[in-house]
């Protein structure tokens, strides 16, 4: 099973974070609202870390679902970013529903680094992601997504076109 972090527990993270642990993975998450993560933590299991950038290092992929832009920018590319934390070989999946400008942004700093991006909106909403049947959009290397498949199949229908 992977090693991941989730970036953010809001209607969709929170649930979405939950089935990776119930599907074996190994799971840290950040969120800003550190009691949320507490109790995410109770009921799920896993980890909690105190800022993004912890809760990056070491993992093998990082999950972001985030408000907006400027929450992506924060959470990935600020002074406590998971771009700090993250190492080479590992991959970057955004689902936040973000703007092609800040993925192209991100793509573009966290390349040198031999860190992967994957941008990745999801649709079904809070029941889809509460029931793990989520439509996951990738937009990225195809050996990227083939990386990450079955760990997103813990929370989505996943298909090939």
């Amino acid at each position: 099973m992977a090693k991941v972090a989730f970036i953010g527990l809001g209607v969709m993270g929170y649930p979405m974070a939950g089935h990776l642990v119930n599907s074996g993975h190994e799971v840290t998450v950040y969120n800003r609202t550190a009691a949320k993560a507490a109790k995410w933590v109770e009921q799920y299991g896993g980890q909690s870390a105190a800022t993004p950038k912890d809760a990056a290092k070491g993992q093998d992929i990082v999950f972001t679902c985030v408000g907006n832009d400027d929450d992506l920018r924060q959470v990935v590319l600020g002074e406590q970013g998971v771009i700090h934390g993250m190492h080479g070989g590992s991959v970057l999946v955004d689902h936040t529903t973000a703007s092609a400008d800040v993925a192209r942004e991100i793509a573009a700093r966290i390349k040198p680094l031999n860190i992967a991006f994957l941008d990745a909106p999801v649709s079904g909403g809070q029941a889809g992601a509460e029931n793990g049947v989520l439509t996951v959009m990738m937009g990225g290397e195809p050996a990227d997504f083939d990386a990450v498949k079955p760990v997103i199949a813990a929370y989505s229908r996943c298909a090939e076109l």
